[in-house]
């Protein structure tokens, strides 16, 4: 009965369109932060991550001000954000000054937005903690697009991307572009944050953009053992806090967040860096 009645509850869950969405959103965004996250924690960029979900509410402060999409915002200052970042900071592991120098700027501009901006900007705010439940069909669409685009540029640039992450120094005498690498990636991540601030917000963008990676950093032996980790992690605090979403009346974002410090916490305690 009990067995029964579980399945039944779970079916029922997939009658609603809004949960469909979130899953199907959910799922691309958890692969593509898993990957992305991997390259992220090798090159020691977690703090760039989170400076660029800042620049996006920034972003989607001003869009919401001149009456256009938060969306189209916060992409533009991610990925204007980015760019600045990358150039100003040649090497991505000590790039810490420049980006907190750009975040500094970005949270400057968006505080005159915000006092500008005479409303309640309930779209914009929105994105600090994810609106997941309330990604319609379109917005499932635009993510997957968004999605592919940054796989498919990972993988073409896979190969220098990862030397460059391992030894930057060796990758650039080998006459790799490293400083183009590095733009290029910073962009990728500027992308992959726009489409993971919808599902966790800017606030806690680090529960799938960094944390999954450094779980698997602890876990994995090989770095195609590492993305998968990442993702695959990151596809099970998704989907588990989705359906406890479902069913609990809390914030999906506290489920998502609490399984992956949780998932985090295990593996510190039980398990060694291995790479």
């Amino acid at each position: 009965m009990n067995s029964f009645f579980l399945i039944n509850q779970f079916q029922i869950m997939w009658h609603y369109d809004f949960m469909r969405h979130a899953f199907e959103a959910g799922t691309i965004v958890a692969i593509v932060a898993g990957i992305v996250g991997y390259f992220v924690v090798i090159r020691r960029l977690s703090f760039a991550a989170h400076a660029l979900s800042h620049a996006g509410f920034t972003g989607a402060a001003g869009a919401v001000l001149i009456g256009m999409s938060p969306i189209i915002g916060l992409l533009a200052f991610t990925m204007a954000g980015a760019f600045l970042m990358a150039a100003l900071g040649r090497k991505a592991g000590s790039r810490d000054v420049q980006v907190g120098t750009v975040l500094s700027f970005m949270l400057g501009i968006g505080v005159l937005f915000i006092s500008l901006y005479k409303g309640y900007a309930t779209e914009a705010y929105s994105l600090l903690f994810g609106e997941i439940l309330g990604i319609s069909q379109n917005d499932v669409a635009i993510t997957l697009v968004a999605g592919l685009v940054i796989l498919i540029s990972l993988a073409v640039l896979y190969r220098p991307l990862l030397f460059s992450s391992l030894d930057e120094d060796v990758a650039e005498a080998k006459g790799l572009p490293v400083f183009a690498i590095g733009i290029i990636f910073m962009l990728i991540i500027a992308v992959a944050t726009s489409i993971a601030v919808q599902i966790i917000g800017v606030l806690l963008i680090f529960t799938l953009m960094v944390t999954p990676a450094a779980i698997a950093e602890r876990l994995a032996r090989t770095p195609v053992q590492g993305m998968a980790i990442s993702v695959s992690v990151a596809l099970l605090a998704t989907w588990i806090g989705l359906v406890l979403a479902f069913y609990i009346p809390y914030p999906v974002s506290f489920f998502i967040t609490s399984i992956v410090f949780v998932l985090y916490g295990l593996t510190r305690l039980f398990k060694t860096r291995t790479i």
